[in-house]
């Protein structure tokens, strides 16, 4: 059936996106299928979808043994979360370290088990965040040259990572993909027309919600908890908010995990549609292996590489009391959860970062380390135009080559 509804598509209606009418439909998995267009009686482009493209791991397996540019696609996004766990998440756990409510060992599998947790359940309830990523870019209707830009693209986020930390430049991931696909689109294209502005003006959005609502939530929730508590006992209290703060991490994790685990499994289901013939993944399920093997490797990267960037950032970070902790993740946990909701994509770094400082504020302004701004400024200066430019070079070099 698979070759079959192959054929099949290079004559299906351009504007409809349906097979033409006496073209004969192959069942899926030797199920009918259910639902037809009111007006001509042929399948639903959802069905029409299900069918042009197989998303079974034995199907996986055997593109990624015939197509190289797809393995190397894989590898590098899969290289690309398992650093992400080794750098990024274990900053969702560093101030339960700096105030001591927990163990370096246990807060490390901690963020291990609940990342891992994030990425599957999360994107199973909702996975727009994902969809955000992989609609946010056009490569055309050439899917193989739309796959070899999609391999620039990660390319790029790896050479720039390497580039700014060699000269010192403060990186962001989810950045760094955001502006490698925007750079390849454009190459591909020849132009903006490869840019879905519906859905990247959701990346501005993040912008803000990743630094203003995560500053006024630490700042708010901080607050609230000073007056509900005013007056109790400081020694009782303490033991309450270690227990709490614990929790709140542990919802900063899951929430790290549904932000940027979805973001790469965008990339890797976007992989898949190119490789299958696809253009894009509207009306697609995302497969739950394919959940698995990303929440997975990000896990992995938590474990293994945490302990010694929790140490440092725990350090770094404002000197803050239980209470403080446990309404700086909190606050940052929730905004995480709001934007993951409506599909829109932020750093969860500078999320954390931003209520901390909105917490340490709640006392004093001059408690905010206005360095820890300036990296997140130089990091939106330098990562879009830069790995931006990069990915667009990439693109060119390798429809060039492959």
């Amino acid at each position: 059936w698979w070759s079959l509804s192959r054929d099949k598509a290079k004559s299906a209606c351009v504007l409809t996106n349906r097979f033409e009418r006496g073209s004969p439909i192959p069942n899926y998995a030797g199920q009918d299928l259910l639902g037809s267009c009111p007006f001509c009686a042929l399948p639903t482009e959802k069905a029409v979808l299900s069918i042009m493209m197989d998303v079974s791991l034995s199907y996986f397996f055997q593109e990624l043994t015939s197509n190289p540019v797809l393995l190397i696609t894989v590898a590098l996004t899969l290289g690309v979360i398992f650093v992400n766990g080794w750098t990024d998440a274990p900053n969702a756990i560093a101030t339960c370290i700096a105030t001591r409510c927990i163990n370096v060992r246990a807060a490390i599998l901690t963020s291990a088990v609940f990342n891992f947790l994030g990425v599957l359940i999360m994107t199973h309830i909702n996975s727009s965040v994902a969809s955000t990523i992989s609609n946010m870019v056009d490569f055309g209707g050439n899917t193989h040259e739309a796959l070899i830009a999609l391999c620039a693209a990660l390319f790029s986020i790896v050479v720039y990572s390497v580039g700014a930390a060699r000269f010192g430049i403060p990186t962001s991931e989810s950045h760094s993909l955001i502006a490698g696909l925007t750079g390849a689109a454009i190459a591909i294209q020849n132009g903006i027309g490869g840019i879905n502005m519906g859905e990247w003006v959701k990346v501005l959005y993040g912008l803000v919600l990743s630094l203003a609502l995560g500053f006024l939530a630490g700042w708010g929730i901080c607050r609230l908890v000073i007056l509900v508590c005013a007056g109790m006992d400081r020694r009782k209290t303490n033991g309450f908010f270690q227990g709490a703060q614990i929790f709140a991490a542990a919802a900063m994790s899951f929430m790290h995990g549904a932000q940027d685990g979805q973001k790469f499994i965008g990339v890797l289901f976007l992989g898949m549609a190119f490789c299958g013939g696809q253009e894009s993944v509207t009306g697609m399920v995302i497969p739950a292996w394919l959940m698995l093997m990303c929440s997975t490797v990000m896990g992995l990267g938590t474990s293994v590489g945490g302990e010694k960037i929790i140490k440092s950032v725990g350090m770094d970070m404002v000197r803050l009391e239980k209470y403080q902790g446990f309404a700086a993740d909190l606050a940052a946990a929730a905004c995480l959860l709001l934007s993951s909701l409506f599909g829109i994509p932020v750093s969860t770094t500078h999320t954390k970062t931003s209520a901390i400082m909105g917490v340490g504020a709640v006392k004093r302004l001059s408690a905010i380390n206005f360095g820890v701004v300036k990296d997140m400024m130089l990091t939106w200066v330098f990562t879009f135009p830069g790995c931006g430019l990069i990915s667009f070079v990439m693109a060119k070099i390798f429809t060039a080559i492959f």
